[in-house]
């Protein structure tokens, strides 16, 4: 093996720490900057600048925006659950970069991968396992090699750095920021502490206080449950999702805390910001629920949770989410049509749903009207409710 390695790099505190820590063990650093649509263009230049600070071999940024709106929105939106049915599954984007990382290596030759991932969380999991998912690699992660011996890692990391003269920013200091395409989640600090967050901790949606007085309306057209147009003008996914972000972000739609449990058996707590895929899940759940039919929509929910928990700790390539993906692309056919969202700020709902597969009776409307008569309802109820009736009776001295 030579001493080339490739390090999934994204400017922070830990990616940065990692570049001189390696470099000191004997590593040729190479760091891969996987830009899955949560930077702007200053702050990807602001990447590059750090990688070139920090004297890396080489560095390389791909665009990885395409790739997470095939290999994660659309079957994520499509199941239409979060993890422990609230958190969206911000970090998957990890799986993303793990290719990137991983396409670099086999462009250099090595075989040697590294991270900046953590001995106490979850991404360390989602990245060790697609790593071995795709062959035989040497997997470095320069965190979890010195969290036994600091157990303040971060205060040791910043002190390593401005030690060998490089400045951390001051929000790297109190949280651990991702950002990507999918949205903004935060942790670290008081967050951490089990406390209210500090007005540092908030990342694109606008405080309460800042919502725009007029309510907001958007459609979006869904074709077999990927959304295709925003407002009649049709656009990739990822350009889509990017919108929603900018268009609902304002009204602070999408943020929540979780406290959720994680893979590793901890409790993690975290703010999240997702006013896109909040959003699309809204339009699509109401779509969903209009077109398919009972039966569909009341095992869909399992189907879509197990696809979730896979995702979420780390088996991302294991078969049988291709065989759920299966299930749900399936259950998709008849998902087309157009969903009016309206907010006002906080909250996002459907107003209006238009389809040619609406599951509307001709001759009855719910607690309208009806082409059935008394004796059909009548005779439907005994039949329906006979067994508890039948309970009812039988057992009806011993209660």
């Amino acid at each position: 093996m030579n001493k080339d390695i490739v390090l999934a790099f994204s400017g922070g505190l830990d990616t940065s720490f990692c570049v001189p820590y390696l470099q000191e063990q004997g590593w040729n650093v190479h760091t891969v900057f996987a830009d899955t649509g949560g930077v702007d263009a200053e702050e990807r230049a602001t990447i590059e600048a750090r990688a070139a600070e920090l004297g890396v071999a080489s560095h390389v940024t791909i665009d990885g925006g395409p790739a997470i709106w095939d290999g994660f929105v659309k079957p994520f939106v499509m199941a239409g659950e979060g993890y422990q049915g609230q958190y969206p599954l911000l970090v998957s984007d990890r799986y993303l970069i793990v290719d990137a990382t991983l396409a670099r290596a086999h462009a250099l030759g090595t075989r040697a991968i590294a991270h900046g991932c953590t001995g106490m969380g979850n991404d360390q999991v989602r990245f060790d396992l697609a790593v071995k998912a795709s062959g035989d690699y040497t997997i470095v992660a320069p965190i979890r090699e010195i969290q036994k011996e600091h157990t303040q890692t971060r205060a040791y990391e910043q002190a390593y750095l401005e030690e060998r003269g490089f400045a951390v920013r001051a929000k790297q200091k109190a949280y651990t920021i991702n950002e990507n395409l999918l949205g903004v989640t935060l942790s670290g600090g008081e967050i951490d502490k089990w406390e209210a967050p500090g007005e540092g901790a908030r990342g694109w949606c606008a405080p309460r206080e800042q919502w725009p007085a007029d309510a907001l309306q958007v459609t979006i057209a869904f074709v077999k449950g990927e959304a295709v147009s925003i407002d009649g003008k049709q656009m990739p996914g990822a350009q889509l999702l990017a919108k929603l972000n900018a268009l609902f972000a304002p009204y602070g739609v999408g943020r929540g805390m979780y406290t959720g449990d994680t893979t590793i058996g901890l409790k993690g707590r975290i703010v999240y910001e997702a006013p896109g895929l909040a959003a699309l899940l809204a339009a699509h759940r109401a779509l969903e629920e209009a077109v398919l039919t009972k039966q569909q929509n009341r095992f869909k929910p399992d189907v879509a949770r197990k696809w979730v928990e896979l995702v979420y700790e780390g088996f991302y390539h294991d078969p049988l989410k291709t065989d759920l993906e299966a299930f749900l692309a399936s259950s998709q056919r008849m998902v087309n049509g157009e969903v009016v969202l309206e907010t006002r700020g906080g909250r996002v709902d459907a107003v209006a749903i238009r389809s040619p597969h609406l599951l509307n009776a001709k001759g009855a409307t719910y607690a309208q009207s009806a082409d059935w008569g008394v004796e059909e309802a009548e005779g439907f109820i005994r039949l329906f409710g006979m067994s508890s009736t039948l309970w009812a009776q039988v057992n009806e001295k011993d209660r």
